[in-house]
């Protein structure tokens, strides 16, 4: 295994624990507060989108090499 590889197998596992975090926020619904404005939960869905569809880009070109 490279260190490209290696470089990649660990993106894909950060960006998949970003994604598991912003899962949780979802399904506990916490009430943030910022500015005294609640922060609304849409952008932590579209922050898991994002981040989980990263991950998975970064392992399958992880498997590639």
């Amino acid at each position: 295994m490279n260190s490209q590889t290696t470089g990649l197998k660990v993106a894909a596992v950060v960006f998949g624990l970003m994604a598991l975090a912003q899962a949780a926020r979802l399904a506990a619904q916490p009430e943030v507060l910022v500015a005294g404005s609640p922060m609304p939960l849409w952008p932590s869905a579209l922050a898991f989108v994002i981040l989980a569809g990263l991950g998975l880009w970064m392992w399958r070109l992880a498997r590639l090499r």
